[in-house]
């Protein structure tokens, strides 16, 4: 195996397989799981709007250097308007998301906050249905109305 190869296994372009979806979707609700818990903690003393550009400089570092050593960097002047356009939409709904995020942490339980937040895995099952076409099946869509039901229950008052 090659020193690139090697490279490429040690940072996952094939750790599990580069299209093995649904391994790195599991790896991201672990990672998210995480997320919450350790920022309710890290909350307890700092504003929540600092807390999330604090991380959000974590994250630049992490992911700056991931892609430097993986060798992906590229020139963002060589990306089309349409990949800018929709990335810097992407990004400024990530951050409205991590605010809103943040602060729901800030004054609510994580395990109450964290599931509610999936109500988002609801909304893109019925945007990338009217935007993208998708076209889940009976058996996903369950899943999806079951999420559902779920944050309902939770967002009730007893």
């Amino acid at each position: 195996m090659s020193r690139l190869q090697q490279n490429r296994n040690i940072l996952g372009t094939s750790m599990f397989g580069a299209n093995d979806w649904f391994t790195w979707a599991i790896l991201s609700a672990i990672f998210a799981a995480m997320t919450a818990i350790f920022a309710k903690v890290g909350l307890k003393d700092v504003d929540s709007d600092y807390a999330t550009l604090f991380r959000t400089f974590v994250i630049i570092l992490v992911l700056a250097a991931f892609v430097v050593v993986a060798k992906k960097w590229r020139n963002p002047l060589t990306l089309s308007s349409h990949t800018v356009t929709f990335l810097v939409l992407s990004g400024l709904a990530t951050g409205a998301s991590w605010v809103c995020y943040f602060r729901a942490l800030k004054v609510g339980e994580a395990s109450k906050v964290a599931p509610v937040d999936k109500l988002s895995l609801v909304l893109v099952a019925i945007f990338a249905t009217i935007f993208l076409g998708e076209r889940p099946n009976m058996r996903e869509w369950l899943g999806i109305v079951l999420v559902g039901v779920g944050v309902l229950i939770l967002g009730f008052k007893r």
